[in-house]
């Protein structure tokens, strides 16, 4: 008798299962249709309202069961006050902190260098200029610096770019650009890894910068100061 309930349940969380992506895939096909080309990275039934989270061109919208609604904004539990589609987009859009190819970026320890960062930066980007300037007042980090040239707001990123890395000392060639306003004189044309970090960030959806990428896979758009700084480093440093 037990083993007839036992295998009569797993039928039906069998038959529950296929039904839910069979939604979901059905969704997909509608929402294409209405949106040809349209990236859809995911689609999952959410705990509220019957409602469907799409994950479309790196951004968070929903809709029914029949795809006949797109509701575009944020879910926020009224209890908590929290805001469930920025936490939920926060989660997808997390980086696996260690699979990132700390080769191809500029290695800064300072202090012991316990804890970690990653930065996808643009040698001309000013606001790139003064998070260098803030990362001065930040201690006991390794920073792995990905140069991240972003041509279509500075067309000459992509030179100074590889320039950096092609100087004898990169590490100051950076903190002489960033700090100083001083680029290096050499055409960048050793082997760099410039054309493969653009690859990186558009694989992560890195459409600004600077972009900071901490040890527990959270990322933070812009310029942060260092106070902020070194409270999510010891923050992550802890889930880590």
């Amino acid at each position: 008798m037990f083993k007839r309930i036992l295998l009569s349940t797993v039928l039906l969380i069998s038959v529950l299962a296929c039904t839910a992506n069979a939604d979901e895939t059905a969704i997909k096909k509608t929402l294409l249709e209405k949106f040809p080309g349209a990236a859809i990275a995911s689609i999952t039934k959410t705990p509220y309202s019957g409602l469907y989270e799409v994950l479309i061109d790196g951004q968070i919208a929903y809709t029914d069961e029949n795809a006949h609604y797109l509701f575009v904004g944020s879910v926020v539990d009224l209890k908590t006050r929290q805001n469930l589609t920025n936490e939920r987009l926060d989660k997808l859009n997390a980086v696996k902190f260690d699979s990132l190819p700390f080769a191809d970026a500029i290695k800064t320890v300072k202090g012991n260098g316990k804890r970690k960062l990653a930065i996808f930066s643009d040698p001309d980007c000013p606001y790139c200029r003064k998070l260098e300037q803030e990362l001065t007042k930040v201690s006991n980090v390794t920073i792995y610096t990905f140069l991240y040239p972003i041509v279509s707001l500075h067309p000459d990123a992509n030179a100074n770019a590889k320039a950096i890395w092609c100087a004898p000392d990169r590490n100051k060639a950076w903190d002489d650009a960033m700090l100083r306003g001083v680029m290096p004189k050499n055409n960048g044309s050793c082997k760099n890894p410039v054309e493969s970090n653009i690859a990186l960030g558009n694989k992560y959806r890195v459409t600004g910068t600077p972009t900071l990428i901490f040890e527990n896979g959270q990322r933070v758009p812009g310029m942060v100061p260092a106070d902020k700084i070194n409270e999510m480093l010891d923050a992550a440093g802890k889930e880590k």
